[in-house]
């Protein structure tokens, strides 16, 4: 765990691709599913891959290995590996688990205390997502801000009860970028009912700060499983409206690996 909540502050949890082989390979393995180059269902060579990233197999095998452990790949029944599709019902229930640990996160917290200056870490953090929600232009650069902002502190409420378990088990449920808190977001620019969702959640972010403060436990506990939902109304306000995404593909194109989701099995 960091020093402390405040060394979290516009720090990247993503490892550069400057490190390993694989974490290279993997890095733009992701990148090229994720940006829709390659398809679901596709197969994966490994030879054409290592080709294509200028990397040698061996890493390329590993890097598949993460990501089907990851859950962006599948392993097929002939061998190797494609690239996986999702349901909307798989992605609600990612978010839940996602919900679920968050919400085990802040109850832990809660019981074990949290120390001052981490409390005032996220006090700012808030402090900053107001001041970008209080401002009248509800413009795609200050929903990129909130985006920012709000991945910081879902990063510090995970890091708050000084579990690397817990730490690892969120990042593992969130690796997935619709699962994420931010996963929607960005399509939803131009929503004003977005942004009153987005209000919402601000005050869902002050209210499990003051449990934990108080060391009420189960209530921030219930108020994160609650507050993941949002993520769950997001997705359906993107979705759920095929007749918008048809006038602007483009809103549905800011989620990354959008291609990869699969038209909604429920209606």
């Amino acid at each position: 765990m960091p020093r402390s909540l405040a060394d979290l502050r516009g720090a990247d949890a993503t490892p550069k691709a400057g490190g390993t082989q694989t974490t290279a390979a993997e890095l733009r393995l992701r990148d090229l599913i994720l940006s829709g180059d390659l398809a679901p269902g596709m197969r994966l060579s490994e030879p054409s891959l290592a080709e294509r990233l200028a990397i040698s197999r061996t890493p390329i095998r590993a890097a598949m290995a993460r990501l089907e452990d990851e859950g962006l790949l599948e392993v097929i029944p002939s061998g190797g590996y494609a690239v996986r599709a999702f349901t909307e019902d798989e992605i609600r229930d990612a978010i839940e688990v996602r919900g679920t640990l968050e919400g085990l996160s802040v109850r832990m917290a809660a019981e074990r205390g949290v120390s001052p200056g981490d409390l005032s870490a996220m006090r700012d953090c808030l402090t900053e997502i107001d001041a970008v929600l209080g401002n009248a232009d509800k413009s795609v650069d200050s929903l990129s801000s909130y985006v920012e902002l709000n991945r910081q502190f879902h990063r510090m409420l995970m890091h708050l009860p000084g579990s690397t378990v817990i730490a690892r088990q969120i990042s593992r449920a969130s690796s997935l970028p619709f699962a994420s808190p931010n996963g929607f977001l960005l399509a939803q620019a131009s929503d004003l009912e977005a942004w009153r969702t987005l209000t919402v959640a601000q005050d869902q972010h002050w209210m499990v700060l003051a449990a934990i403060e108080g060391r009420e436990g189960a209530r921030a506990e219930a108020l994160m499983r609650e507050h993941a939902r949002i993520a769950l109304r997001n997705m359906q306000a993107v979705l759920r409206n095929q007749q918008a995404v048809l006038r602007n593909q483009q809103a549905l194109d800011q989620i990354p690996g959008a291609r990869l989701i699969r038209t909604p099995v429920r209606r």
